[in-house]
């Protein structure tokens, strides 16, 4: 019996051997070109891009020789045949960045005041919000024949997203780089990554059949907002915990709260979700006119907008994506693919919050455990 169960796993850890054998460049087989911003867009055109290209994120490029990259990179873009630089990338600009910019002010409480400002922001040339995000202050590129687990190394630790030379004039480096030169760049993701790794669930093998528990991805860190926090109000705190998204629990009548803070979210009942992604396709009458609601409110409108209509183009009310502690891994990476959703909320057989499971906790299980197969071997 136990020879049988050495060799299954020997033959596990073969299957898995194979996958490890794959590099960024196999993950970037159905990528399309990079987009970009210029650092003279101004905000609002930088959240329009962002609308039309259904992404969170954009590069930054300006003039080669006029600026230091986010994290003192060299991010540059040269011409093939004759070698000479186009263009810097000298940053990444985020909606948390956005995010965090239009939630900074003075220190004054007063609404008014944010909607009127409002619109004063958004005509800042973006180059100026680089890095209010933690993510924001550096650039990271990986290098197209960097093996799948260094890729998993650098998601692990809390990086969203690289841009990938796709054909580097650095030689013989594989890994994470932050001088670079390329004639053009591709953009790898978190969710890239887990895609690819959704795609190869056979060569992952029963580790997908272990759950979020067990593989320990669950977090039982979880802040969020009430239902009575205003947009304005949300916004900020996200800016202040540097966080993408938090749920919205419902308030509670036993205790007084502060409605203007984020609050400890576990065992509470969450009843939606407000997400910095959302404010991506708010124009801007609209995002003055909702900057007073309050954040369940908003949701709710944002539900109804065609920006998120589903296929069918008929609008359906947001759905709150949860798992329970006892769910498969498979089950969530699942969720969060078809869903695409970049976290997926964890509840108890009551409903109440226990936790909650991001890109980044399940690429850092998935790493622990690939490599504990290898060493079967």
């Amino acid at each position: 019996m136990q020879q049988r169960k050495d060799e299954q796993e020997a033959t596990a850890a073969k299957t898995t051997l194979r996958l490890l054998e794959k590099t960024v460049k196999d993950m970037l087989v159905d990528q399309g070109r990079l987009v970009e911003v210029p650092y003279t867009a101004t905000l609002g055109d930088t959240m329009n891009a962002l609308v039309a290209n259904k992404v969170v994120a954009l590069p930054v490029a300006a003039p080669p020789g006029q600026w230091i990259g986010a994290g003192g990179s060299m991010i540059l873009e040269s011409d093939k045949q004759t070698g000479a630089v186009r263009k810097h990338y000298i940053g990444m600009v985020t909606m948390l960045d956005i995010v965090a910019y239009i939630a900074d002010d003075d220190g004054s409480n007063d609404q008014t005041t944010d909607v009127a400002n409002l619109e004063k922001k958004m005509m800042v040339p973006v180059s100026s919000i680089i890095g209010r995000s933690f993510e924001g202050l550096s650039l990271w590129t990986l290098n197209p024949n960097t093996n799948i687990l260094d890729c998993m190394e650098l998601f692990s630790k809390g990086i969203h997203r690289a841009l990938v030379p796709m054909d580097s004039q650095m030689e013989n480096i594989q890994g994470v780089e932050l001088v670079e030169s390329a004639s053009s760049y591709k953009m790898l993701t978190q969710m890239d990554l887990l895609k690819f790794l959704k795609d190869h669930a056979s060569e992952l093998g029963e580790i997908l059949s272990s759950s979020i528990k067990e593989i320990g991805c669950l977090n039982q860190n979880v802040y969020a907002i009430t239902d009575r926090t205003k947009v304005i109000d949300a916004i900020k705190c996200l800016r202040t915990a540097l966080l993408n998204a938090v749920p919205i629990v419902e308030s509670s009548n036993d205790f007084e709260e502060d409605h203007l803070q984020l609050v400890d979210g576990e065992g509470r009942k969450p009843i939606g979700t407000f997400s910095a992604t959302d404010l991506r396709g708010c124009h801007l009458s609209a995002l003055q006119t909702w900057l007073p609601l309050r954040a369940l409110e908003f949701t709710e409108l944002v539900s109804r907008s065609p920006l998120f209509a589903s296929k069918e183009g008929v609008s359906a009310p947001k759905e709150m994506v949860s798992c329970q502690p006892q769910a498969a891994l498979a089950e969530v990476i699942e969720k969060i693919v078809s869903k695409h959703v970049h976290r997926v909320w964890v509840v108890d057989e009551q409903g109440l919050l226990a936790g909650l499971v991001s890109l980044t906790d399940i690429v850092g299980a998935l790493r622990v455990s690939m490599l504990s197969k290898i060493d079967v071997m």
